[in-house]
């Protein structure tokens, strides 16, 4: 990926890992675009960084997204990198599974179809640029989950799968396909800001922009800290990481 030069949109920017590489990018030289659902959050974030855009987008519906994408676009005509940063993390009880399953709708909605749909509608643009770049986030839970968050867990390993094959069908084009997996950090995210056994968000967007800003960028962005849950099975390690997760966590 160029570091510099680009117009990025970045999904749930306005707080956490969406923030921390907005505002890394945007000192860099880069046009980033933040989009969530918050439009407090989003105002506060660009005015904290001048010259800094934002838009509000709700990703977890298909009508928003096929509304946004055009307005983005008639905007920000010279977008051409995305990242899929917005998802959501709620614990679930499967023996207790009551008839409304929201939140493991909402967990799909927002985690896996708003990041396909997204994209769906961004390729055609992204295809009529010199070059483009699509950054999926997924989660060291993508390759050995926590049991206390399976919906969670599921929609990570889908976005996991779902970038490889991105990136095998674009691999002809000018649009490269990245994939950002972050390890435990501390954010808002299951209210673990303030969890000790967290990464912490300056040192994980520190490592990460490191990565991201390397020539040639690693097709899969993993700080070391991801790397116990990331390449577990490679080291013959499943079970007993699996085991050590759940044990710690519950």
């Amino acid at each position: 990926m160029n570091p510099t030069g680009n117009t990025i949109l970045i999904t749930g920017g306005g707080s956490g890992i969406g923030r921390g590489l907005a505002e890394e990018l945007h000192k860099l030289g880069n046009h980033v675009v933040i989009a969530g659902r918050r439009q407090k959050v989003l105002e506060e974030t660009a005015a904290a960084n001048a010259g800094m855009s934002w838009m509000v987008l709700d990703i977890e519906q298909a009508s928003g997204i096929r509304s946004f994408a055009p307005e983005l676009l008639a905007k920000f005509p010279r977008l051409n990198a995305v990242i899929h940063n917005a998802g959501i993390m709620r614990p679930e009880t499967l023996l207790e599974q009551p008839e409304d399953l929201g939140d493991a709708e909402a967990i799909v909605a927002t985690n896996l179809l708003g990041p396909i749909r997204l994209t769906a509608a961004l390729i055609p643009h992204f295809k009529q640029q010199a070059s483009a770049t699509i950054i999926t986030v997924s989660s060291g839970l993508a390759f050995v989950p926590l049991a206390l968050t399976p919906t969670y867990c599921a929609t990570k390993a889908a976005i996991h799968s779902y970038s490889q094959s991105l990136r095998q069908q674009l691999k002809d084009t000018k649009i490269e396909v990245l994939e950002i997996i972050p390890p435990y950090v501390q954010t808002n995210l299951m209210d673990g800001a303030n969890d000790p056994r967290a990464m912490p968000l300056k040192d994980f967007i520190a490592e990460t922009m490191a990565l991201l800003t390397k020539q040639p960028t690693p097709q899969e962005i993993a700080v070391e800290r991801v790397k116990f849950l990331s390449e577990a099975a490679n080291r013959g390690e499943y079970e007993a990481v699996f085991n050590t997760l759940n044990a710690m966590r519950y």
